[in-house]
């Protein structure tokens, strides 16, 4: 049964000049799939800036690549990432879907030459206490978590940071997107193209089976009733044989002896065969009876379509072969010759020697249907723009819920089971603004920080957007680092529907002009659309992941660090309203509503921040900083408290206390500081406000206006709060 629509099937056969068989029909079908070929989102893809001076590689290729500067010896560096989301295999099978989510990026990055060094995850599940969804989001968060560091502590990578949110239009659909990072010299870059007619296509890597068939096709398609059924399109992972994977690849690169490499991610075996093809303008000609099988009696169609994993395909130089094979003896792996490059740019799958498929690789890979989807609509919006009237009653009470709510309370139950320092480079790990991990060879690190804001963009996906955007940076440039690409994930709902393809249109438009802004480049990234269950979609759920660098040196962090210091707003207070209330942590912990639209983001001004901190950050005025963000500013003081230093802070604002404490506008960093003229003379420079709002003081986190105390709450009681929520809500119910 074809997965196509007729007119789809129409320009097969035109392609063909006949009616395809089962096999051809397979491989269009994955090829053609909206997980595959972007066909509703490339159109508008085409709208982000994609250049810089540092990018070397952008999309198109596995991962992209921009250069990071030289070492003492001259060798120029350059790292290789990207993220991907695996999300409808997360929610069939939670812990076999997230971990070879996690060894599917993996690939991506080492077969472009790299040796990955950080991994970093987007997570977003229903909520645990949702009374009728609770048990089975609790399976599937720990499922999902188990899987993440289960393949990522195996393979020895490290798990550096990331972001957990919690919503009920995650209850159906979970999110599960994986960042990856690797180094490697310039001349170490490799890329998936089949070139050298008569080159030998040699597979390498794990055997095939018939696990994640059509897996591509399944990730393109709406939950239903019946998805729970579709277990066998879930992959199954070995991290162990995917370390052996990295080894033999990366050694038998040193040989000379590779001209092209690929893995076999979505689509496995007919991806990587048609793409390489593609991008070189070749063809590639191969038998199914050579690969590698672990069942008996498969099928062409299911050797073609399986996902499993831990597989790579190799061109190497005719001739050379045998110093390929004996890297991969040499770990134990197989490698074997399959086929050929030719020069007729067909892929042609034999089967003992009959033809059983012959497609050209061009049409196959890059003339799938493009759709001008439907977008002239407003984007559905989940919620209204009026205000509710709302007073608190007890606003210390209002600051312990919100730190022990689902999306801002501590996630150590999450991050302590990763290895986060395997390695030896990590110099913050997770629970910072931003990771950083050093690259010994340069003397230079790399900060990364991922983030996403659902309800930002369900209420506005072109300024929630931005604003996504504006944070990311925000978070590199408070630990110092100059935000320099970016990497995207694009999670939205049925793109066949005017609303939701609104959505995503406005989305990425957004993002287009913020990351030209901020200039960070998008060097690459993943759509992963029909995120819906039973006609329900999830809110648009962009994520981005944004890389900057600085020299290796001991960061600045959140926690404050000494009683008697300066606290001091970078940015100022913000003004607030009613109507950009409404997608606030507050109004969905407190108020448990939603209306409005997001903060406003004025980006020069939030660009200017951005460089004063980092100015403040580098010469080394700052004892702790901490970007505000979810919470708002009294979210933000406790967080800074962790560490038993609290503040009493006197907020200079006519504005209503709830909006003081909670609202979420941009542009704002929280510092502590020994020096305080030194920021308010780097502030002056950048034409930024700097506002001394307090000092640090022993145990106690207090702020008022000057005439009221709003907050006065003993630092350990927050903590506690703060560091025991995850784990209570995950705890089984007593019967």
């Amino acid at each position: 049964m074809s997965d196509l629509t007729p007119s789809e099937l129409d320009k097969v056969r035109s392609i063909l000049k006949r009616e395809p068989n089962e096999t051809e029909m397979g491989i269009f079908t994955v090829m053609w799939s909206e997980h595959c070929s972007y066909k509703s989102s490339r159109i508008h893809l085409r709208k982000l800036p994609t250049k810089s001076s540092r990018v070397l590689v952008g999309p198109g290729e596995n991962a992209g690549i921009i250069d990071i500067g030289a070492a003492p010896n001259g060798d120029r560096y350059a790292i290789a990432f990207k993220i991907e989301s695996h999300n409808h295999p997360s929610f069939i099978e939670p812990f076999q879907g997230a971990a070879t989510g996690v060894g599917g990026i993996l690939r991506d990055i080492f077969t472009m030459g790299a040796r990955p060094i950080a991994v970093m995850d987007a997570l977003r599940f229903g909520p645990m206490d949702d009374p009728d969804n609770g048990a089975r989001n609790k399976r599937i968060v720990e499922g999902v978590v188990s899987g993440i560091s289960h393949y990522g502590n195996c393979f020895g990578v490290p798990t550096v940071g990331g972001e957990t949110v919690f919503e009920p239009c995650y209850n159906g659909n979970p999110l599960v997107n994986v960042f990856a990072l690797g180094v490697f010299r310039h001349d170490e870059i490799f890329f998936g193209r089949a070139t050298g007619i008569g080159n030998p296509v040699i597979y390498v890597g794990a055997k095939t089976g018939r696990d994640g068939i059509k897996g591509a096709s399944m990730a393109s398609e709406e939950f239903d009733e019946n998805s729970q059924g579709k277990r066998p399109n879930v992959q199954v992972g070995d991290p162990f044989m995917e370390k052996l994977l990295l080894e033999a690849c990366l050694e038998a690169m040193k040989t000379g002896a590779i001209v092209g490499i690929q893995d076999m991610g979505a689509a496995g075996l007919t991806c990587s065969t048609c793409e390489m093809g593609s991008r070189a303008e070749t063809g590639i000609e191969f038998d199914l009876a050579r690969v590698p099988q672990r069942e008996t009696g498969m099928t062409p169609y299911e050797i073609m379509l399986s996902e499993s994993q831990e597989r790579m395909l190799l061109v190497a130089e005719k001739g050379r072969e045998d110093e390929v094979f004996a890297v991969f003896k040499k770990w134990g792996l197989d490698a074997v010759t399959i086929g050929e490059v030719t020069g007729d740019g067909i892929l042609r799958v034999k089967d003992h020697g009959k033809v059983v498929a012959e497609i050209p690789n061009r049409e196959l890979a890059d003339e799938a249907p493009l759709y001008d989807r439907p977008h002239g609509v407003k984007p559905y919006r989940p919620a209204p723009m009026e205000a509710p009237e709302f007073s608190s009653k007890d606003l210390n009470a209002d600051l312990l819920a919100l730190v022990g709510s689902g999306d801002l309370c501590s996630k150590r139950w999450i991050w302590q089971q990763y290895d986060y320092m395997v390695r030896t480079n990590t110099i913050a790990g997770p629970g910072g603004d931003a990771a950083i991990v050093r690259i010994k060879e340069t003397g230079t690190s790399v900060a990364m920080s991922l983030d996403g804001n659902g309800r930002y963009c369900a209420l506005d996906p072109r300024e929630g957007a931005k604003l996504i955007v504006a944070e990311c940076c925000r978070n590199i440039s408070t630990v110092g680092a100059t935000p320099v690409a970016a990497t995207n994930n694009l999670n939205f709902g049925n793109p066949e529907r005017p609303e939701i393809m609104a959505q995503l249109v406005e989305a990425i438009e957004g993002m287009a002009e913020a990351c030209a802004h901020f200039e960070t480049p998008i060097t690459g990234g993943n759509v992963s659309l029909y995120n819906e269950t039973l006609g329900e979609a999830i809110w648009p759920t962009p994520v981005m992941g944004i890389v900057g660098l600085l020299p290796t040196t001991r960061p600045v962090t959140i926690p404050f660090k000494h009683q008697g210091r300066t606290v001091m707003l970078l940015g100022g207070i913000g003004t607030t309203d009613a109507t950009r209330f409404g997608g606030t942590q507050y109004a969905k912990v407190i108020l448990q509503s939603m209306w409005g639209l997001p903060p406003a983001l004025d980006m020069d001004y939030e660009k200017r921040v951005q460089s004063a901190i980092r100015d403040i950050v580098n010469h080394g005025h700052a004892e702790s900083a901490h970007d505000v963000s979810d919470g708002g500013l009294a979210v933000a003081l406790a967080e800074c408290a962790y560490s038993g230093i609290g503040a009493s802070i006197e907020i200079p604002t006519h504005a209503r206390p709830e909006f003081a404490l909670f609202h979420e506008g941009p542009s704002r960093i929280l510092i502590s500081t020994a020096v305080p003229e030194r920021i308010e003379e780097i502030a002056r420079k950048y034409n930024v406000e700097a506002l001394r709002i307090g000092v640090t003081m022993n145990g106690r986190v207090r702020i008022g206006d000057g005439s009221a105390t709003w907050i006065d709450s003993p630092v350990d009681r927050l903590k506690q709060v703060w560091e025991n929520a995850l784990a209570e809500q995950l705890a089984p119910a007593h019967v």
